[in-house]
């Protein structure tokens, strides 16, 4: 399994989570669509927020980061949120 943090803070990150957290069937139901899908998560932090997203494989989690893109360039684009910083990496231990 292959897993991709998206770390948004800074200019617009509050403002684009505060859309999101009225969108979340919405996002679920994208998140769901990407091959190989495993888990989504979604938390607020201080100054913006993060998403976790694990696929089967990097393939998958590659779809994810383009699928949040494209989501975010067509819906959540007056927020003006900054790019966001990606971690990703093999699962070494994956707790349900």
């Amino acid at each position: 399994m292959h897993t991709v943090i998206r770390t948004y803070s800074g200019s617009g990150a509050k403002e684009l989570f505060a859309l999101l957290e009225t969108r979340t069937a919405e996002i679920e139901s994208l998140m769901r669509s990407v091959q190989g899908f495993v888990s989504y998560t979604l938390a607020r932090t201080a100054d913006g927020g993060f998403s976790v997203t694990t696929c089967n494989d990097k393939a998958g989690t590659d779809e994810s980061v383009k699928v949040a893109k494209d989501w975010i360039a067509m819906n959540a684009a007056g927020t003006a949120a900054n790019a966001p910083s990606i971690s990703e990496g093999t699962v070494i231990l994956h707790v349900k």
